[in-house]
């Protein structure tokens, strides 16, 4: 496998991600109930971009006086245009965080815990994903054609499943589980099992709780396997593609907490993900007929996003507006 990453850089990595979990789970109560205010995600959310933005500058400013400034511009624009399709693709995790959380009934001071064992087990499955990705990619170059392909026919079906909604009763996972676990009706604080009396003797049941941090950490798998050939299209560099993928997801659940009170605002950015994994899938699909610049990849992932969030927020606007008055 090909990389810049030296073994240095890659311990300089984990042991940045490992400071900021600690910080995250040890200092600001990641790890004890605890309700997230608007605020304190904002500025969790702020403190994750800035990280991650200066973690590329150190990049810039070591390949530069190492490699020289040609390599530097193109690593540090594979690193910010992974990272925002990432971020950009992890959008739709927060969607269906909200719609699990609102399914189960789960209470803000209980999803936090939740969002904690998922991010984590997101890092140990995308780590896993990345490097037999990229083992493969350099074993069999066509498979590039068969994740460009995927992610547009995953694009195109995004776009017209956009207003849909899945019924989580006929879940299978959530099936299974009730027809092979006991499960209490009631939430037991954060507590993901629980020890009940049934027929005279003690049985382990599992909460509702546990329903949902199984659903959580399926659902960032499912993402996985849409969001991480979308980074192949910019870069097979395992450093790269790790890098700009865990630090998108370690921001991932501030910007949860800062979009859970208006996210019925962006009505129209699954249309904006939908183009994106289109682009992307027909990027992947010419990459060995037509070049397109990362710093193009980029402009056109931003202008998307940017795009379908301005397009959200008017058409909120015009929504609110017609409202009657006193309602």
């Amino acid at each position: 496998m090909e990389t810049i990453g030296t073994w240095w850089m890659w311990a300089g990595f984990f042991g940045i991600v490992l400071v900021m979990l600690a910080i995250d789970l040890f200092v600001v109560g990641g790890g004890k109930r605890h309700r997230v205010s608007v605020k304190e995600a904002a500025v969790w959310s702020g403190i994750w971009v800035i990280v991650s933005m200066t973690f590329a500058g150190l990049l810039w400013a070591y390949l530069a006086g190492t490699a020289g400034r040609e390599i530097a511009d193109e690593k540090a624009l594979e690193y910010v245009t992974g990272y925002l399709i990432e971020k950009s693709l992890a959008i739709d995790n927060v969607f269906v965080w909200l719609m699990l959380f609102s399914f189960f009934h789960i209470p803000l001071e209980l999803q936090k815990r939740v969002l904690v064992y998922g991010v984590l087990g997101a890092i140990v499955m995308r780590t896993g994903m990345i490097f037999a990705g990229v083992w493969l990619i350099n074993q069999f170059h066509w498979l590039l054609y068969v994740f460009g392909a995927f992610l547009l026919v995953t694009g195109v079906k995004m776009w017209f499943m956009a207003e849909h909604s899945p019924d989580l009763e006929r879940n299978p996972v959530i099936r299974w589980i009730r027809g092979h676990m006991k499960v209490t009706d009631q939430l037991h604080g954060e507590r993901f099992f629980v020890m009940k009396e049934d027929g005279g003797r003690l049985v382990r049941y599992v909460t509702p709780l546990f329903l949902v941090l199984v659903l959580v950490e399926l659902t960032d798998l499912i993402f996985a396997v849409d969001s991480i050939p979308a980074i192949f299209a910019i870069t097979t560099d395992p450093f790269i593609v790790l890098t700009s993928n865990v630090f998108a997801i370690l921001g991932l659940r501030s910007m949860y907490f800062l979009l859970a009170d208006m996210a019925d605002r962006f009505s129209l950015l699954k249309y904006g993900l939908a183009l994106v994994l289109v682009f992307v899938g027909t990027k992947m699909l010419l990459i060995d007929l037509v070049k397109i610049p990362v710093l193009l990849s980029l402009g056109v992932v931003a202008v998307i996003i940017g795009g379908s969030v301005v397009l959200s927020l008017k058409r909120s606007a015009r929504a609110q507006d017609a409202r009657p008055a006193g309602r």
